[in-house]
């Protein structure tokens, strides 16, 4: 993977010559040394993230800043405002967010560790030695400070966790380790899917893994890579059409996101390497190819791989991507088949319960409209039969409070035990949908079943397409309209690539807002097919 290291060497290079030309050189300002965040916001985090760039280039002896002494400068004066940010206790805030933060300051030392790591391991100059007793103090201090815990997410558990574990045994004190099992004792939460709690493919799942390879390495257990092997597995299908990763399942902030896989790329290489897996190998390899093809920023882990010369020097055979799957992860709720140059996916308990993706044209399907408290089909089961066919199922149940048998204690609403009311219950509104292939064509069978009269409509939401057509109109797009169409066949399309969609119905003319009635996917051009409960439509989609 030569050519792999260079390439990460090279925008190592970049991210430093940005972080000199960012940093806040004004005397006496109390950000001297920090540097500008793009929002324009000084913090710990990203100062931190830039001096780890800058001193991995002027240590690295391949690097154009090795030993260059205005990279020094700019490393010292990026540590002194570290440390006058980092607390007496160790710990750092995440200013836009968290206070005296153990997770934070957990990700803050992260990227000092790897650095702490390979410089002990080198004949060190003067200068060299001094920037290793001052991120050994950072760390040190940061580890120490860890002993006071105290998270939001799930992924920060594991943050702290390995952290204490690495740093216990960096500075060889055992309490951190013990404190660290305080943390392990509540198990780890990658499913037997290879999904961890939060479904972050686009975020956590990597940070997660990340944390589970530390866990390893400061315990001395390579049990915990096993929860790294199961994900990396799962990620081999959720890589869509247009190299990036299919977010829309998660349940932070990079749902729905463009995200590229470049943090995956370290996890796959070393785990491919070690347990001589040689789809995680092609994978990595993929990954570098997509941030040539795609001129995307590649992975952060020159350090990484300066500790771990022998996966820069290591040189795979040719090998391929998986371009045919069908995998069906049942605990958490979501399958995912790609079929050469489209995948599509089915998601248990999500309002877009399915989308299709040919590359360059992404479709997200929805059943709206208002039920009682309802608003949107969320399938509460989901199975497989035997010819591959997907089943979503959902009952609603209809219910209205009943009064109080008993005079309550106050006539205010909202201070009443509404929730210790008897109800009324019923009517109940079931909605089962099929997904199966017919050839190269999906086949959308809906049925709503229960309640008479009700107007829903099936929504289908369009990314990346300029038109829209049918035998009697074509409609430019640009972006974000909303069209019911009455019968006929479909396309939705771009310069590149069409999907045709039908035969439409509409029985309605849906208005957004109705009811409360589930907003519309944000950005996309919708396509609303509408009708009145009970209904039996099928629908087919060919990408």
């Amino acid at each position: 993977m030569r050519a792999h290291y260079l390439t990460i060497l090279r925008d190592t290079e970049r991210r430093a010559r940005i972080a000199l030309r960012t940093q806040n050189l004004e005397t006496g300002s109390p950000y001297y040394g920090a540097f500008t965040q793009p929002d324009g916001v000084y913090q710990a985090k990203y100062a931190i993230y830039q001096v780890a760039s800058l001193i991995a280039v002027y240590v690295n002896g391949e690097s154009v800043y090795h030993h260059d002494p205005i990279v020094l400068e700019s490393i010292h004066k990026g540590l002194d405002y570290v440390d006058s940010v980092q607390h007496e206790n160790g710990l750092f805030d995440y200013v836009t967010c968290n206070f005296f933060s153990a997770p934070d300051t957990a990700f803050c030392i992260l990227k000092l560790v790897p650095h702490v790591q390979y410089l002990r391991k080198q004949q060190l100059n003067n200068n060299e030695r001094l920037i290793l007793t001052r991120i050994e103090k950072i760390v040190h201090l940061g580890g120490r400070g860890l002993l006071e815990g105290g998270f939001h997410t799930p992924n920060h558990r594991w943050a702290i966790a390995s952290l204490l574990a690495v740093c216990g045994k960096l500075f060889n004190e055992p309490d951190l380790q013990k404190a660290c099992f305080q943390y392990l004792n509540e198990g780890i939460d990658c499913n037997a899917d290879g999904e961890y709690a939060e479904k972050s493919a686009g975020n956590y799942n990597s940070v997660n893994n990340d944390a589970m390879l530390l866990l390893a390495e400061g315990l001395n257990d390579d049990s915990f890579e096993q929860h790294v092997i199961r994900n990396l597995h799962m990620m081999l299908t959720y890589w869509e059409p247009d190299d990036s990763v299919f977010t829309a399942n998660s349940t932070r902030f990079d749902k729905d996101r463009l995200v590229y896989p470049q943090a995956y790329y370290i996890e796959y290489l070393m785990m491919g390497v070690r347990y001589q897996i040689p789809e995680f190998i092609a994978m990595a390899n993929y990954i570098m190819d997509i941030v040539d093809r795609k001129h995307v920023e590649a992975p952060d882990v020159l350090i990484d791989l300066m500790n771990h010369a022998e996966l820069a020097d290591y040189e795979s055979k040719p090998c391929a991507t998986p371009e045919k799957y069908g995998a069906f992860y049942q605990d958490s709720g979501i399958a995912r088949v790609r079929k050469g140059r489209y995948t599509y996916t089915v998601m248990r308990d999500k309002s877009n319960f399915l989308y299709v993706h040919n590359g360059s044209i992404k479709l997200a399907v929805k059943i709206g409209g208002s039920f009682c408290e309802h608003r949107a089909f969320k399938a509460q089961t989901m199975t497989q039969d035997e010819t591959g066919a997907f089943h979503l199922h959902q009952t609603m149940r209809g219910w209205y409070y009943l009064p109080f048998k008993e005079k309550p204690a106050t006539s205010d609403w909202w201070q009443m035990d509404n929730a210790s009311r008897d109800k009324k219950m019923g009517p109940d509104m079931d909605i089962d949908v099929t997904i199966r292939e017919v050839g190269d064509t999906l086949e959308l069978d809906i049925r709503t079943s229960g309640v008479e009269g009700a107007p829903w409509r099936v929504e289908l939401a369009f990314n990346g397409i300029t038109r829209i057509s049918n035998p009697h109109m074509t409609m430019p797009i640009n972006g974000d309209e909303v069209l019911v169409l009455r019968d006929s066949f479909f396309e939705a399309s771009n310069p590149e690539a069409s999907m045709e969609v039908g035969p439409a119905f509409g029985l309605h003319h849906f208005t957004e807002g109705k009811e409360d009635s589930e907003s519309k996917t944000p950005g996309a051009a919708t396509v609303y097919l509408t009708d009145y409960t009970p209904f039996h439509r099928t629908i087919l989609i060919k990408p």
